[in-house]
């Protein structure tokens, strides 16, 4: 059985179970892995960060808040950070307009975000399929690791 995860939501949980995050435009999901406990976490964020600094708001609704949220939620659960690894998916440009570059769209801005908060936690990022122009559905599978990637607009699949 898969366990949904909605926007500005994230999932923790062990082997056998899936996660699935359906619906990812510009949005981002964000998976971490530790893989010898078979723990993880899947987050369906929303933006890539607060304006202003402070607490977590306790959601996945900004990049930064899910990874710092999710790692300590499987740290608390017994992974080991040094053990972690973060895969990436979604982040398309939804509205091809000329003014709105792949750069400046909320979802290669949530992407850089990521990739920032990984590193200044010490994840290492091992994959990803990020930005483009299709819409995609993830499923985050506890029992291999793998972050499986259904892209709307050609029907293909990509194992993560």
């Amino acid at each position: 059985m898969a366990w949904r995860v909605g926007i500005a939501e994230y999932r923790v949980g062990c082997r056998p179970e899936i996660f699935k995050a359906a619906g990812l435009g510009s949005c981002l999901a964000v998976s971490l892995y530790d893989g010898e406990l078979g723990l993880g976490g899947l987050a369906h964020t929303l933006l890539p960060g607060r304006r202003q600094e402070g607490p977590l708001v306790g959601s996945a609704k900004y990049v930064v808040d899910a990874i710092c949220l999710m790692r300590q939620a499987l740290l608390d659960d017994g992974a080991q950070a040094s053990r972690l690894v973060a895969k990436l998916a979604g982040g398309a440009n939804m509205f091809e307009v000329e003014f709105l570059s792949q750069v400046d769209g909320i979802g290669a801005r949530s992407a850089h975000s990521a990739r920032a908060a990984l590193i200044e936690q010490g994840i290492p990022l091992v994959a990803e399929d990020i930005g483009g122009n299709r819409g995609r559905t993830v499923e985050f599978d506890l029992a291999t690791g793998q972050l499986i990637v259904y892209c709307a607009r050609d029907r293909s699949t990509l194992r993560l």
